[in-house]
């Protein structure tokens, strides 16, 4: 039973702490990259490198490079600026799907990302972003589990060879719908250099980031970060879903943000957004760190 001193002592303790400011959350231990492409067009490579690492980006995830000379400028540029290539963003996979039936087809997507591997290798990166595959008018959602499958397959003898993991991206292709089924999908690889590199904006038409990532769990290997937006018109019925700045869109952050502690996620997250200047580019790396603290709240 309560006497009235403990209830006193219990009152006075009540107030005590609520007149305390309220302890902040820790910064989840993820590294801020940019994707290459959000960097302006009409600079040099070095001079991209330099201003993301100027802007405070602390990795970079670049795209395919099948001429050696530009690949080559790319790791100088890296070293110079003190900016990690963390990723390869592979490019021939949407043109030339692994899921195709043609096997020319399926073999050029082959050679595409062989190339992104050895890139990856040259640059110190530890993985290649790949879209699995795509379902459409000809191509099945059974042919499409079953081929990405055996071309992925291909490609791990090169990936553990040098040390490279095979990032799969579930994106708008139709293709791996359900937090369970892609969670499924990368385990039947059975081999660690196949992960999965989730992007958040990514299944918020059909799902919840916070619920992706509390299923993979630790098949995340990286982060892409983005935000999406619904605005229904009122009345009239219309709608428009479209890409935002992280903060102006319908991601609930703070849930993000609580799933990825959940899991103990401790690898790179990078910006996937439009192109800008480096005002832009500050900008966005300060709403990368709000939400990697627990502290973006919606339209920030």
């Amino acid at each position: 039973m309560m006497t009235r001193r403990s209830f006193l002592q219990n009152a006075a303790l009540t107030i005590m702490s609520s007149s305390l400011p309220a302890q902040s959350k820790s910064r989840l231990p993820i590294r801020m990259a940019v994707e290459y492409s959000m960097l302006p067009e009409n600079l040099s490579i070095a001079q991209r490198f330099q201003l993301a690492k100027d802007c405070g980006y602390e990795q970079i995830e670049c795209p395919t490079e099948t001429d050696q000379a530009t690949a080559e400028a790319m790791k100088s540029a890296s070293e110079k600026s003190g900016l990690p290539i963390h990723s390869v963003m592979n490019m021939d996979h949407w043109k030339y799907p692994f899921t195709s039936s043609d096997p020319a087809v399926v073999e050029k997507s082959l050679e595409g990302a062989r190339t992104s591997i050895r890139n990856a290798h040259l640059w110190g990166a530890s993985t290649v972003l790949l879209v699995p595959g795509v379902v459409n008018a000809q191509t099945s959602y059974k042919d499409a589990y079953v081929r990405s499958q055996a071309a992925v397959r291909k490609l791990i003898p090169l990936a553990e060879e040098l040390n490279v993991t095979l990032a799969l991206e579930e994106v708008w292709n139709k293709f791996l719908l359900s937090p369970l089924e892609f969670a499924h999908y990368i385990d039947e690889y059975n081999s660690q250099h196949v992960r999965a590199y989730f992007d958040v904006g990514n299944v918020v038409l059909y799902g919840y980031p916070q619920d992706w990532i509390r299923t993979l769990g630790k098949r995340i290997v990286k982060l892409h970060i983005k935000d999406f937006s619904f605005h229904r018109g009122q009345g009239s019925g219309d709608s428009v879903a479209r890409w935002v700045s992280p903060g102006d869109g319908d991601i609930d952050w703070i849930a993000v943000y609580t799933a990825l502690q959940e899991i103990g996620y401790q690898g790179t997250a990078t910006l996937e957004l439009n192109p800008g200047d480096a005002d832009y580019l500050k900008e966005m790396r300060r709403r990368f760190a709000l939400i990697l603290s627990g502290e973006m709240h919606p339209k920030a």
